[in-house]
């Protein structure tokens, strides 16, 4: 992931039976949380009202911290079982204090309310993105396809929160946001996919004693990395902690990255990821006009069609490899230039094998415009007209001063906290991430490049009822969003539980919510799978 994290973070929304039909009493502070120990857990409450459809919702907001330990932390010892340094060795200082805002409807019975846990990813993200952009009472406005100009920015009330169906708790990784980690090896205890997923199991865990909220209906919401750590985080809360969910949303999916196509050519003989990247190629032509001949005016259709392509002829051609007949070679790279607008030419010295990079820096057809990655109906201006592919991406550059400036100014101003403190939106930490993951039923990590579909595979088939909602937009090349059909229907679970998943899509990028009608469209599907899935009768 060459420019920007995957941007899947999360944000805590409290919910509490504190604050349940009386809650009104609770008119929170004028004060801001002065501390700068980030290793003191805090809470600071405030209220407010959105409008949502035709019904304005009161509620209650908790901006806070709880502080979490590593796997085999001992809360009454105060030590940590690390196996490879064996059992009670001391470690009392590894911690990670974590960030959360949480957001609780007014009114209402705590123990039948929905509650969703929402993150963002990277690894490295803060959930701003899901918190000013999707799901929160206010919401900054961005420009649908171009870069937004500078400050001021507008926030407004969010129309499209999912406040109307559930509670909201937004969650800042540890590391990102206001969260903070400390203490010895600080980064090999949290910096992980098995070590993150503990972290957030762990808050969880908290968070539902603190609020009361054990018996309430429960949702994880996670984007881009949030996905696969969705995958790990609901196994380990199901099987080693015994508290199942009511449903998983995802969105933005990767959950096996062989199939990312970023930098597919260092694992040779592996082209799925230039198959399953093929139909966003498509779409994002089609929405630049960059489609030789008429362009089709039913752009689902077509990447329907891109897709048998992809998964038939095209898949067939590179199965070959080298073998391949010389006229059946130029037959493909014909029929690519007709789904993607690149020159025969070019897909020939490609070999027919065009990666996200180099389909971004030249879709254009020009050296001055490069295309986004997170958001393919973005352009911005080309920073190396020499260079083989993208070296940054337009999106990220569009949007994410808006987002970052307006939740520093709401967060302060609205939620009375964070004063003398840094908020940090990314963190860049690919280079300390430990990839190495522990399957399920297994208690020896791998060293591959990690495939978290047997973890949500086992969460399903240890609790039969969970139900996943699949989310993804037709523009995003950080994560196709055929791929992710693709794993969902490749997952190592009985034909009965396909019956578990629903698919959504939508014509946005990566965070599908930066366009207006598809944020629309993301809350409605959103309200109607937490209908279906409460249990509340």
């Amino acid at each position: 992931m060459k420019y920007a994290t995957l941007l899947i973070a999360a944000v805590l929304l409290v919910g509490a039976a504190a604050f349940a039909a009386d809650g009104d009493k609770d008119k929170g502070t004028d004060k801001p949380a002065a501390k700068t120990d980030y290793f003191q857990p805090s809470e600071v409450k405030t209220s407010g009202t959105v409008r949502i459809g035709w019904s304005s919702i009161s509620y209650n907001a908790v901006a806070g911290t709880l502080i979490v330990h590593p796997k085999g932390w001992d809360d009454a010892a105060g030590e940590s079982k690390d196996k490879d340094k064996g059992a009670g060795t001391k470690n009392p200082t590894a911690e990670a204090s974590m960030f959360y805002v949480a957001y609780f409807r007014k009114g209402v019975d705590p123990s039948t309310r929905p509650i969703t846990f929402i993150y963002n990813g990277g690894p490295g993200s803060s959930t701003v993105w899901l918190h000013m952009g999707a799901f929160g009472p206010k919401r900054v406005i961005t420009n649908n396809d171009t870069h937004t100009p500078a400050a001021p920015y507008k926030l407004v009330d969010n129309q499209d929160s999912l406040l109307d169906a559930s509670d909201l708790v937004f969650i800042d990784a540890p590391g990102t946001g206001f969260s903070r980690i400390a203490g010895k090896d600080k980064e090999k205890e949290f910096y992980g996919v098995d070590q993150d997923a503990h972290a957030f199991a762990s808050f969880i865990q908290q968070f539902l004693s603190k609020y009361g909220r054990w018996n309430s209906p429960k949702y994880l919401f996670g984007e881009s990395y949030g996905t696969p750590r969705s995958a790990v985080l609901v196994n380990e809360l199901e099987n080693d902690d015994s508290i199942d969910f009511n449903g998983v949303m995802l969105l933005s999916q990767i959950l096996n990255f062989d199939l990312s196509i970023d930098g597919p050519e260092g694992n040779p003989g592996m082209d799925l990821p230039y198959e399953l990247a093929l139909p966003t190629y498509a779409a994002t032509a089609w929405y630049h006009h960059k489609l030789p001949g008429t362009p089709p005016t039913d752009m689902v259709a077509f990447v329907h069609q891109v897709e048998h392509f992809a998964m038939t002829d095209y898949a067939r051609a590179l199965e070959i490899g080298n073998s391949l007949d010389p006229k059946r070679r130029m037959a493909i790279a014909n029929k690519l230039h007709d789904y993607t607008g690149l020159p025969v030419s070019y897909i020939l010295k490609a070999n027919l094998r065009i990666d996200g990079g180099e389909f971004e820096k030249n879709l254009d057809g020009s050296a001055d415009l490069t295309t986004g990655r997170l958001d393919t109906r973005f352009l911005g201006p080309t920073l190396d007209p020499l260079s083989k592919e993208s070296e940054y991406d337009p999106q990220s550059s569009a949007i994410s001063s808006a987002y970052v400036s307006a939740f520093n100014n709401y967060v302060r101003t609205d939620l009375k906290y964070g004063m003398g403190m840094t908020y940090k939106p990314l963190i860049d930490i690919y280079q300390s991430w430990d990839y190495k993951h522990a399957q399920p039923n297994s208690d020896r990590k791998r060293d591959m490049r990690l495939n978290v579909m047997p973890d949500l595979a086992n969460a399903m088939k240890q609790n039969p009822d969970l139900k996943i909602m699949l989310n993804g937009g037709y523009f995003d090349l950080a994560t196709p969003y055929y791929e992710g059909w693709y794993e969902m229907h490749h997952l190592p679970i009985p034909p009965s539980l396909q019956g578990n998943i629903e698919y959504h899509y939508y014509q946005s990028g990566h965070m599908v919510y930066a366009n207006e009608a598809s944020l629309k469209q993301l809350h409605d599907n959103a309200v109607a799978f937490i209908k279906a899935t409460d249990n509340v009768k």
